[in-house]
């Protein structure tokens, strides 16, 4: 039976991954740097383990050497994404991971054709960011060939945010400003657009950020111009404007490392289980021809959950079906793949 490897699997979304796939009858081996976590985890889930640094090129090989494909949860990516997905590339392995960097994707999608040769699938953004998103702008890119410009708006409603995602962002500060034009991704300030907009449930403020579909739908469609927003409090927007200004301070590796470590004292690993069963998601895009514009809107489970949904899924079919080269989901597996899930709904407006 096909194998595959959980490197990051006691992270907080790690686990839950972890844990859907044991649920769902797999055998993952779990893999990440600290011994003593994962032989707790192994021991609950029964399954096996193996600690290691990705720096540690030898026990990486090995350990590739055991599977056949790896779920690579371990961020802020943009930090650990190379070392994962080189060494997939070196062993004949298949890359999935549940980003949602703008860097990591477009580095990836740069080694498609080394990954064609050595017969290697590579799939960033198996998660809530991009899975969701990537569906919902490819279903509409399919009604409205010759498409020109997208947009997306996303809100959260009663979830939270886990220490890795935290990580993650602080990471990349400096890089969140971001939009396509023209084909290609510009960085614009934080901030930059700050929007009303109506789910259905009155209107929202959101400010625009570099959503990973900058990168993403550009590559599962081909459209040239596209921007996303996200909901956030009036005080996080506050904060977002004064980053223009203070934030060569906030980018200092040093000051990153103290955030950092502020944010592992001080937050909660990730929302509570009752969290992830009742909150969800809501999303929005629209896509413009330069006549005609088209909408459609998608209700999700709570974002962390649902990236444990589709990831295993995804690395069920690759390990069924591999398509080698650099994919998004919806290139994979095409715009209705989201509609399977419980909790999803989809609604043309």
């Amino acid at each position: 039976m096909k194998k595959f490897l959980i490197y990051g699997s006691y992270g907080y979304t790690g686990q839950l991954i972890a844990e859907h796939a044991a649920q769902q009858g797999l055998h993952p081996i779990l893999a990440g740097r600290d011994e003593a976590k994962l032989h707790a985890q192994s021991q609950s889930l029964g399954l096996e383990c193996r600690a290691f640094s990705l720096d540690n090129t030898a026990a990486l090989t090995s350990a590739l050497r055991e599977v056949d494909a790896v779920l690579h949860c371990a961020g802020p990516f943009v930090l650990t994404y190379r070392q994962m997905a080189e060494a997939c590339i070196a062993s004949g392995k298949h890359y999935v991971d549940i980003s949602g960097e703008i860097e990591g994707f477009e580095a990836l999608a740069a080694m498609d054709e080394r990954a064609r040769q050595a017969g290697v699938m590579l799939l960033p953004g198996a998660g809530f960011d991009v899975v969701p998103s990537d569906c919902l702008i490819k279903y509409l890119s399919e009604k409205l060939p010759g498409a020109k410009e997208a947009r997306l708006y996303i809100r959260g409603v009663g979830g939270g945010v886990s220490r890795g995602t935290a990580r993650s962002g602080i990471e990349n500060m400096h890089r969140q400003g971001r939009i396509r034009r023209d084909g290609k991704i510009v960085q614009v300030p934080a901030a930059w657009q700050v929007k009303q907009i109506d789910f259905g449930r009155g209107p929202v403020k959101l400010v625009s950020i570099g959503w990973g579909d900058v990168s993403t739908a550009y590559h599962s469609t081909g459209i040239p111009n596209i921007e996303t927003y996200m909901a956030f409090p009036p005080s996080m927007i506050t904060m977002m404007y004064a980053s223009r200004v203070i934030g060569p301070l906030l980018y200092l590796r040093p000051v990153k490392e103290m955030l950092k470590g502020l944010v592992s004292a001080f937050l909660a690993p990730g929302p509570s289980r009752e969290r992830n069963e009742n909150g969800f998601s809501l999303m929005m895009a629209e896509v413009f021809d330069g006549e005609k514009t088209l909408r459609a809107k998608l209700q999700t489970p709570e974002a962390y959950r649902l990236t444990a949904l589709t990831s295993i899924e995804i690395m069920k079919r690759i390990l069924s079906a591999p398509m080698p080269g650099f994919h998004t989901p919806s290139t994979f597996l095409g715009p209705e793949f989201i509609m399977q899930f419980r909790g999803v709904e989809r609604e043309d407006l």
